[in-house]
């Protein structure tokens, strides 16, 4: 089932970055790892004649160890829990940006189906369907940018979650390192126990 929120792994420079400027940033697609997503971007502005084709990725299921490892994956990595409808109603409302849930396809669906064009942007390959993405998209005939920011208010995030993997030394301090931004002393944030959880360890004792 659909959460009613959509998660952006990723680190604490793009994070403090946000936070500070009030912006998501749109990314060229031509520096991700999955050649066969970058390559279906490249289509699609080619066919469509446009400037410029630029993305964010989310995620629309809880976190897991995909996420966390690929995409933010040391011990800088954050994840941000955005609250879908407020997010998206911004976005709905930036001309030129359009959203949508990616659709897994096996090679063997490929063949078969009849593809528009206008798919191309969120179709990937059945293997990653774990990662249950969310898609925003820029597209312009007019203009050739290689980044945009879109302005969001702070009160569009629900919660940041700060790495597994950092120390809980450094917590504390990066936790009152984000709250010292102007704006952000009240928004929650933890660290994710999913590779280290008290509750989790003390149930093993249950075992029959």
């Amino acid at each position: 089932m659909r959460e009613d929120y959509v998660k952006r792994f990723t680190n604490i420079p793009a994070l403090i970055y946000l936070l500070t400027n009030r912006a998501i940033t749109l990314l060229d697609p031509m520096s991700w790892d999955d050649t066969n997503d970058s390559y279906y971007l490249t289509v699609y502005k080619e066919e469509k004649k446009l400037k410029t084709v630029l993305a964010l990725c989310f995620t629309e299921t809880s976190e897991t160890y995909h996420h966390w490892h690929v995409f933010a994956g040391s011990s800088s990595g954050v994840c941000i829990t955005f609250r879908r409808e407020r997010l998206l109603n911004i976005m709905r409302r930036t001309p030129g940006v359009t959203c949508e849930s990616v659709d897994y396809k096996t090679l063997d669906k490929m063949r078969k189906e009849k593809i528009l064009k206008s798919q191309l942007p969120f179709i990937k390959r059945h293997g990653f369907q774990g990662e249950c993405e969310f898609r925003i998209m820029y597209e312009s005939k007019r203009v050739s940018l290689a980044t945009k920011d879109i302005k969001i208010p702070l009160t569009s995030i629900e919660r940041i979650t700060l790495s597994p993997w950092i120390p809980k030394a450094l917590a504390k301090s990066v936790k009152d390192s984000i709250h010292s931004i102007k704006g952000c002393d009240k928004i929650k944030i933890v660290r994710s126990t999913l590779v280290g959880n008290m509750e989790w360890k003390k149930l093993a004792s249950k075992a029959l």
